[in-house]
């Protein structure tokens, strides 16, 4: 089966209702041929398509296009996005005009048209289709008995594809909330002009859980859905995916429900040492990474993470405020960035600079961790007045990081980290803990900005940062390409 590039509609389509017949001279991309589309599937066909639904997780490069800086498509965007807008990310450590383009995200000064927005739209378009393309063969009783698939297999492959569905809209509609909604493969002219619009906000996180809900009874109750390629996606992840929306959305008590039911399967903990979920060395042999994009090296096609490349080009460096939010001598600092050497830890998945500008670096990339869910849970039993066990929560993750040997071989002083006040009644005290422990926590996880924004905090935080941040900033723009391809159908965002 060839490769298929389906971004969306706008992008499936090479201009409006106008321009069909010049489109006809030409498959436009993403609608599938019938010399594309497997008619008679074989079973390495449907597993392979599984497979590929993971990949526009990954930070590989040009998964989808070659060099395109221009329309953000050269890996996906998240650290964008999210560290370099949310202010604790900086473009370069030696800022020039490099990529201009991601310097606008942390001015918030970008329009519609930068290519940050097309590549991420394009990254979760592009997984949406596959994930489509596999639920469709999946679902389908005559496929099903022509390759003979195991009833097993065949329910772990869906439960994986329901899942990634539902990971990629969840990234979707947080970014730009209403969004299309593509649930089948589109075959024709007719499919995508159905699909040229966007859904209620709503609709989507109706879909999410829908999904989810589906994937979950489908996985083994297995702390690895598959021994071999611990990789694939969990139980546990779909669990806490649900945890995560949950607390998206405000919904405490279903927040403390799902995390309850993951600490009563036993699989995460906290590691010992706060690297330990990073270290390539420790990957898939240790307790507390829930679901992770696994990154490996000398593979055909490359499956490398990218992000290590640009590092060794001066890209990825701290900025002075999020250094400045650690408490002396948290270790966490250490093993985020290596301010010194210009070196990023968490990110090169090693204590050294081995992995700096290596392409095909086997480092992965952290989607879910335990340390984040027990932090959903210290939000919710804090918005539903249980301050102390929150409070406990939060002193359990501070416990973990100054027990952890720092990256110096060394132990934090005596005194570094000193637990909150359990006895505290006060919530917007307790809530203040929580959010810059989430910070120092989860830096460079590509969860920062979506945390400002849910918690209402991004516009008075990032104004301090000086930078133009508007209330329409709440939402990315739709990518303007999409908007003009689309003849208007696809409407754009209040504010751009």
């Amino acid at each position: 089966m060839k490769p298929i590039y389906i971004l969306l509609v706008a992008l499936l389509l090479t201009g409006n209702l106008s321009s069909c017949k010049k489109a006809l001279d030409k498959a436009p991309i993403g609608l599938i041929t019938s010399n594309q589309d497997e008619t008679d599937p074989k079973l390495g066909t449907v597993t392979s398509s599984v497979t590929a639904s993971y990949k526009l997780l990954s930070s590989t490069l040009n998964i989808i296009g070659q060099w395109g800086w221009d329309d953000g498509t050269v890996l996906r965007n998240d650290f964008i996005l999210q560290d370099i807008a949310s202010g604790d990310m900086q473009k370069k450590w030696n800022p020039d005009g490099d990529q201009a383009w991601m310097d606008e995200f942390s001015k918030f000064s970008f329009t519609a048209s930068n290519g940050g927005f097309n590549g991420q739209w394009s990254y979760d378009y592009e997984g949406i289709s596959r994930c489509n393309r596999s639920i469709k063969y999946l679902t389908d009783q005559t496929v099903l008995d022509k390759i003979g698939i195991d009833n097993t297999l065949k329910n772990r492959l869906l439960g994986e594809v329901y899942f990634l569905r539902a990971f990629y809209y969840f990234d979707l509609v947080n970014n730009f909330g209403d969004v299309p909604l593509l649930l089948k493969p589109l075959k024709d002219f007719n499919d995508a002009y159905n699909v040229a619009k966007r859904s209620p906000k709503a609709e989507i996180w109706a879909q999410i859980n829908s999904d989810l809900a589906l994937a979950k009874p489908l996985l083994p109750a297995t702390k690895y859905a598959d021994n071999t390629d611990k990789w694939r996606v969990s139980k546990g992840a779909v669990i806490a995916l649900q945890a995560k929306v949950a607390l998206y959305n405000q919904k405490w008590t279903d927040v403390l429900t799902a995390v309850s039911e993951l600490e009563g399967l036993n699989f995460y903990h906290l590691n010992a040492n706060y690297f330990d979920s990073f270290s390539v060395a420790k990957e898939f042999n240790e307790q507390e990474v829930i679901f992770a994009y696994d990154h490996r090296s000398a593979e055909t096609p490359a499956n490398g993470n990218g992000i290590c490349a640009l590092a060794g080009w001066g890209f990825i460096a701290p900025t002075n405020n999020f250094i400045t939010a650690f408490e002396p001598g948290d270790p966490r600092l250490g093993y985020t960035v290596d301010v010194a050497g210009q070196n990023v830890y968490k990110i090169f998945g090693a204590l050294n600079s081995s992995n700096k500008g290596n392409e095909d670096s086997p480092s992965n990339k952290i989607y879910i961790r335990w340390a984040d869910v027990l932090l959903w849970k210290a939000e919710a039993l804090l918005e539903t007045g249980a301050y102390a066990p929150a409070i406990n929560l939060i002193n359990s993750i501070r416990s973990r990081a100054r027990n952890s040997v720092a990256a110096d071989g060394n132990l934090p002083p005596a005194g570094t980290l000193p637990d909150r006040n359990v006895a505290s009644s006060d919530k917007n005290q307790i809530k203040d803990w929580l959010v810059k422990e989430r910070r120092v926590e989860l830096g460079f996880e590509c969860q920062r900005f979506n945390d400002l924004k849910r918690w209402g905090m991004a516009k008075d935080f990032l104004r301090s940062l000086g930078t133009n941040f508007q209330d329409r900033n709440y939402l990315y723009p739709i990518p303007q390409g999409e908007v003009d391809k689309s003849g208007g159908t696809i409407t754009q965002n209040p504010g751009y």
